[in-house]
């Protein structure tokens, strides 16, 4: 019996992913809340022992005795993140995610990524493809999912703290979700990415009526129906990361928080609603960094995990995202409720937009052709 060997896959740069719909944020929140769904039956697997783990990243030493080892700066991850998802994706792939807040001296993005997507039967490779876009979007996507289940129905103003790619995104995302928008109120750190911001909105989304650059983080915070801190910064003291008090916030405050962040401990009171973006990623983590987390992996989530640890908080005080896209925990249930949303990202995710996106490129004949091979030398 004859078999078909040729393994062909696509290529897909920058522009080619755009052209397949990588920005498209209004498809990626919906094709997030698909992806929520399944994560909440199961249908997936990251991995680790739990198959929740965020990936594997190298590490470097402070000192090395071998000359042009990498120091380990803020930011600098190497890592490989591997997933698989079921439902009507049913693919797997994995993002190589390379970092260095160096980077921006030279022109560059913080983060430079690719993505390699494969059919889950034989692991041939389907596509080859730039992950910038697809990692931002998806990120950002992720607070937009929360907005819809979790923010005011008539939300108006967005508080910004970090106006960089994780801030456009997740503005793009919650506007999408709230199309009710109109207000937005940023903090940043050098008027070149407040002005390349203000730009972005301006031409982008001409709904938006008022823009107001404001000079502390309070400010950023009180008034806001939503608030999210998109920053960027070293780890390690959570004294350092930005803060939000709770006596800043407006009654029915919605908080998105993908980047790093220190809550007041009276957050831990029951009056605020705590929800994770996946419970089991965060036990992941929290298994596999020293303690306390939150100088490691300086999310909201990681600190409420250390307050469990602590004694401060209920384990059961915390929220699953996936559980309320899934209808299975309630979503906002009055105008009044306080709810913080720890953004951490999956895997998953990326699988879920590049299968999206992949697909529409082979619809519509966008990519590069690559051959692996017609028939292989070894067997």
């Amino acid at each position: 019996m004859s078999t078909n060997t040729k393994i062909d896959f696509i290529y897909l740069s920058e522009p080619d992913m755009i052209k397949a719909g990588v920005t498209d944020m209004a498809k990626c929140v919906d094709t997030m809340e698909e992806m929520f769904v399944l994560l909440h039956k199961g249908d997936y697997r990251m991995a680790g022992p739990n198959n929740d783990s965020h990936g594997a990243m190298i590490t470097f030493p402070e000192s090395s005795p071998f000359e042009g080892m990498p120091k380990p700066t803020a930011d600098r991850r190497l890592m490989a993140m591997p997933a698989y998802l079921g439902g009507d994706f049913k693919t797997c792939g994995v993002k190589w995610y390379g970092s260095n807040i160096a980077n921006r001296e030279k022109g560059l993005p913080r983060s430079i990524l690719m993505f390699i997507l494969n059919d889950v039967d034989t692991g041939a490779p389907l596509a080859y493809m730039s992950a910038n876009l697809l990692s931002a979007y998806r990120t950002g996507a992720i607070p937009g999912v929360g907005a819809r289940y979790l923010a005011l129905q008539d939300a108006k103003t967005i508080g910004l703290l970090g106006p960089g790619v994780m801030g456009k995104t997740s503005v793009a995302a919650f506007i999408a979700a709230r199309p009710s928008i109109d207000t937005i109120k940023i903090k940043g750190r050098g008027q070149k990415s407040l002005q390349d911001f203000i730009s972005w909105l301006e031409q982008s989304y001409p709904q938006i009526t008022t823009i107001k650059v404001v000079d502390d983080i309070e400010e950023v915070v009180r008034d806001s129906d939503i608030v999210t801190y998109c920053n960027s910064g070293e780890v390690g003291d959570p004294a350092t990361y930005p803060n939000v008090k709770k006596a800043w916030l407006k009654p029915g405050a919605f908080l998105a928080m993908p980047a790093s962040c220190t809550l007041d401990e009276d957050f831990a009171e029951q009056d605020v609603r705590k929800v994770q973006d996946s419970k089991g990623l965060y036990e992941a983590w929290f298994e596999e960094v020293p303690k306390p987390a939150h100088n490691h992996i300086p999310l909201v989530g990681m600190q409420f995990m250390d307050m469990i640890e602590s004694g401060k908080l209920g384990k059961d005080s915390l929220e699953d995202l996936a559980a309320i896209v899934a209808g299975a925990t309630p979503a906002r249930q009055n105008d009044d409720e306080i709810i913080v949303l720890s953004v951490g990202g999956m895997p998953i995710e990326d699988v879920a937009w590049a299968t999206s996106v992949y697909r529409n490129a082979i619809d519509k004949g966008i990519g590069v052709p690559l051959n692996l091979w017609d028939e292989p030398v070894l067997r």
